[in-house]
């Protein structure tokens, strides 16, 4: 009942975002997935293709505060977490919060700021604090980074390290809408557009409750056992470098408790592992610099590995006998 109550949940949201954000089904699902597991999302597309209106919707829907950061490279971390100013008349140090202050954060073009910008997303996204001055401050719950960048203009950016990818629970694509989805999008912003007509359909108590239930999604051993194949698996690639961190692990576990729920299952199959595999995995991945040179991509990589490793309750396919 519990997960159903999710499902539920997460369609109303799903329905909602989807007079806005034409076509993308899944890739609201994915967002949701991460919302439910207190993760975060990588958004790699070109411009142009709904990333930001896909925010708004989402946030609009679960009634959460959303604040837009527009990564660029003169920013500063103080521009993200907030400063200390001193005021006169208290005769003392007072914090005023930045934009990271909000329980839905778009990050765009997260990759146009310099390293040390970047970094200081790092202790917020892991921990749901920040740290200024020698003074911890509490960021809002639920909390989710929406990240953007642009997989085709390199110019004037600067490469996320490994450790700030590491802290993406999944990556996805919007990808252009398709003739038909481009023709609706058109007539829907005919007069307005439609992200001013959508309201709140759930509340952020429903969302940290749905958390809760996530949580208690079961996962056999045996699921358990496969997920870290998969990961060691990666690791084990001659074409990677360095493969997926334990991290990744939890990340791909959590998922797919999430997508178990919002199937209206109260446990885990095998399915739901791989359907989440990509997603989950391939960003955290550092190919080779001999693959990198064949263009190998690690995508293809994980869907080798997932298409190659046993299945657990998986039986193998019979032996004929007249082929031998």
């Amino acid at each position: 009942m519990q997960a159903q109550w999710v499902q539920e949940l997460v369609s109303r949201v799903v329905g909602n975002v989807d007079q806005v954000v034409v076509g993308k089904r899944r890739e609201v699902e994915m967002v949701m997935i991460a919302l439910l597991c207190g993760g975060h999302v990588l958004i790699e597309d070109v411009p142009g293709v709904g990333k930001t209106v896909l925010a708004k919707a989402v946030a609009r829907s679960i009634g959460a505060s959303f604040k837009r950061l527009q990564f660029t490279p003169d920013l500063l971390p103080g521009d993200v977490t907030g400063v200390s100013v001193f005021d006169p008349q208290k005769v003392q140090f007072e914090f005023r919060p930045g934009p990271l202050f909000a329980q839905l954060v778009l990050a765009d073009e997260i990759n146009r700021a310099t390293p040390k910008t970047q970094s200081a997303l790092l202790e917020a996204m892991e921990e749901g604090q920040v740290t200024v001055d020698g003074v911890t401050h509490r960021l809002p719950e639920p909390f989710t980074v929406l990240a953007t960048e642009n997989p085709i203009d390199y110019e004037g950016t600067f490469p996320l390290p490994e450790a700030q990818l590491d802290r993406f629970l999944v990556r996805i694509s919007l990808g252009y809408p398709g003739r038909a989805g481009e023709v609706e999008m058109l007539q829907r912003q005919h007069r307005v557009h439609p992200l001013e007509r959508i309201g709140q359909v759930i509340n952020g108590s429903d969302l940290v409750q749905a958390q809760g239930m996530v949580r208690e999604i079961a996962v056999d051993p045996a699921i358990a056992n496969y997920i870290v194949s998969l990961v060691e698996a990666s690791r084990a690639s001659s074409d990677v470098q360095l493969g997926a961190s334990p991290r990744g692990s939890l990340a791909l576990y959590n998922a797919s408790r999430a997508l178990a729920a919002l199937s209206g299952r109260d446990y885990v199959i095998p399915d739901d592992v791989k359907a989440l595999a990509v997603a989950t995995l391939a960003h955290r991945l550092i190919i080779s610099p001999t693959a990198r040179v064949r263009g190998v991509d690690s995508r293809v990589i994980i869907q080798e590995i997932v298409r190659t490793a046993a299945v657990p309750g998986a039986r193998p396919a019979p032996v004929d006998s007249r082929s031998r």
